[in-house]
């Protein structure tokens, strides 16, 4: 990969679930538990095809992303014949707020922040962020979020509400896991795109699109060593 130049950009926006955020492991934490206490017994892959055929139809239908996390777990009831509790849809829609930071991702943020302004774009909402973002140690600039836009990725309204939060005229290079709801919808506006190939091959809890990032990078770490050096 040709290395982003820095000139180009004044601002980095990054997806946070998936690129962040390690949420299929958490999700799945939650997951197979729930399910295990209603003798259901199936493999991580089904639930993280699941994840990526529900997810996007609910959330086509609007409303808090709670309620779409709800409905994501129901459907996998339905389909596997079992009913979860209150206290365990409870549990699973937590999980996801409580995600951890992938390994390289705080260190890599901190890096590019002292070099950037930073924005999250992010199909959540903000009392679920809130958690999330206790364990990320960076201030974002913008932080654009699909239960206050009303809206979510990949529609095109988020973008052009993070597009809004920041300063006119401001470069943006979009960095995301997700090619269905970031990498899409970023480069048809034209938008300069690092593709973070968290999966390496392997299924994902994310709706497989083809798409042509402007770069592709396997982690937050190998970003800032490829803009900054390994050395800042």
């Amino acid at each position: 990969m040709t290395a982003p130049d820095l000139s180009q950009f004044d601002v980095l926006s990054f997806d946070c679930y998936g690129t962040i955020v390690d949420w299929e492991t958490s999700m799945l934490g939650a997951l197979q538990p729930i399910l295990r206490a209603h003798d259901v017994h199936v493999v991580d892959h089904f639930l993280l095809r699941c994840v990526a055929m529900h997810e996007p139809e609910l959330q086509s239908q609007g409303g808090r992303y709670r309620d779409v996390l709800e409905g994501v777990l129901r459907r996998i009831g339905e389909r596997l014949a079992f009913v979860p509790s209150k206290a365990e849809t409870a549990r699973f829609v937590q999980s996801i707020a409580e995600s951890p930071p992938f390994a390289d991702s705080c260190e890599a943020l901190k890096r590019l922040s002292r070099r950037f302004s930073l924005a999250v774009l992010s199909n959540t909402d903000a009392d679920l962020f809130e958690v999330t973002e206790q364990s990320l140690g960076v201030d974002f600039a913008a932080r654009v979020l699909a239960g206050d836009v009303g809206a979510y990725k990949p529609d095109l309204r988020m973008f052009q509400a993070l597009r809004d939060a920041l300063p006119k005229g401001a470069r943006i290079l979009h960095v995301a896991q997700s090619r269905f709801h970031d990498i899409v919808p970023a480069s048809s506006l034209g938008w300069p795109t690092v593709w973070i190939d968290r999966s390496a091959g392997r299924a994902d809890a994310v709706k497989p699109v083809q798409a042509q990032p402007t770069w592709t990078l396997s982690s937050l770490e190998a970003l800032a060593s490829a803009i900054l050096g390994a050395k800042d």
